[in-house]
């Protein structure tokens, strides 16, 4: 049987594997021909099904003559994998991991079979009937982690999927089906209707909270959790934080990458940002200097530092500071919250905490701004505030 799983690294040094046959044919006038090709399907049984219409074309003289207008029509499955080809060219790792995940739990199983040209406004709707009534699976990536640990507690579980991620689902759907319009696959491509979601709660520490938490911080550990709920910084960001990316004269630090799963990348949304530093952190980060490595937060031996140990020292400061929350318990991503709460609730405007925390769009930024009221009670003063000498202009225009 010509088929086999062929395997590679990538330049980034990620593994990347496909299902691959290789047919050698004699045609009768002693010529051999060899065919070496991905299978549409990327599985054994989609590579054997393959390798024999090949060797079957090849016997019928039709191979590489196939009339377009007679072959069955591009389906799901068969065009998935060019799909991941351009994401895994275009998009960061993480990216990738979670749209392999759609496809494998929630677009495959639902569209696999059918052809692209006739996934319609109506299909799509029957797709997201389907998904309101699926049971997510334990350990989900798209479950929220306090969410979860209420579960535990309480016994309880979650019947079906959250809005979110079926949102997260048709998203990817939609960028399939684009991209095949793109390619010249499909002649148009159908509208995508998202489900209305109201903004998610979210929790974050006082400032009265945060002081507590850095005071009752482990020696080791201060710098950490003084930087993480005054910058902003995601997880993955403050485990790819290096020494050059601080700047100690201006107060500044450039965050130029993130880690996730192990795997350096950009920071989310692509690009490089610049948060100025309030004095505390640059205080904690010089008597936090070491010469371990690279790495501002790190192990002993300069190791890079993992999400599962990152949970211990943060974990360890808010028991020693007394603080808890009913449902839940504080994370590091609510540290990022108390950022952008503290930044309003100064008076800071949403475009300046849009920029500092690395938000896309500014309605991300907006959760925040029910935490500053007293901005739109500023502002609306200025209707009463005119120019000296505007009243005098104009009972001049007026008599005149």
């Amino acid at each position: 049987m010509s088929v086999r799983l062929r395997k590679w690294k990538t330049k980034e040094g990620k593994v990347q594997e496909a299902w691959w046959v290789d047919v050698k044919y004699q045609h009768p006038n002693g010529k051999v021909e060899r065919v070496r090709k991905a299978s549409p399907i990327d599985t054994r049984r989609g590579a054997e099904e393959y390798e024999r219409q090949v060797r079957h074309a090849l016997l019928t003289g039709t191979f590489g003559k196939e009339n377009k207008s007679e072959e069955a029509p591009l389906t799901m499955m068969n065009f998935t994998q060019r799909f991941l080809t351009y994401s895994d060219n275009n998009n960061k790792y993480s990216t990738v991991v979670s749209k392999q995940q759609i496809l494998r739990d929630h677009i495959l199983p639902f569209f696999g079979e059918m052809a692209l040209d006739a996934i319609g406004p109506a299909e799509i709707e029957d797709f997201k009937a389907v998904m309101k009534k699926k049971a997510p699976r334990r350990g989900r990536l798209s479950e929220n982690p306090s969410k979860r640990a209420l579960r535990r507690r309480t016994g309880s579980k979650p019947k079906t999927l959250s809005l979110k991620t079926i949102n997260n689902a048709l998203a990817v759907l939609g960028k399939l089906l684009n991209l095949a319009k793109e390619q010249g696959v499909l002649a148009n491509a159908p509208d995508m209707k998202l489900f209305k979601l109201k903004k998610p709660d979210f929790d974050f520490l006082s400032f009265e909270e945060v002081e507590q938490l850095i005071d009752s911080a482990a020696p080791q550990d201060v710098a950490l959790l003084t930087t993480a709920p005054k910058t902003g910084l995601r997880q993955g960001e403050l485990i790819g934080l290096q020494w050059p990316d601080i700047d100690f004269v201006r107060a500044k630090l450039h965050v130029k990458r993130t880690v996730w799963r192990g795997v350096e990348g950009p920071p989310k949304g692509g690009s490089t940002r610049t948060v100025d530093l309030p004095e505390s952190v640059v205080d904690a980060l010089k008597a936090h200097r070491h010469l371990r490595g690279p790495y501002v937060f790190c192990e002993e031996n300069g190791e890079r530092l993992t999400p599962g140990k990152m949970r211990a020292p943060l974990r360890r400061a808010l028991r020693a500071a007394g603080i808890t929350r009913e449902v839940g318990r504080i994370g590091w991503h609510d540290l990022r919250h108390t950022y952008g709460s503290h930044l309003a609730m100064k008076g800071v405007p949403l475009r300046v905490i849009q920029e500092l925390m690395g938000h896309a769009t500014l309605s991300m930024t907006e959760r925040y701004a029910h935490l500053s009221p007293d901005i739109k009670r500023e502002a609306v003063k200025v209707l009463d505030s005119r120019p000296r000498g505007t009243l005098g202009a104009h009972a001049q225009e007026a008599t005149a």
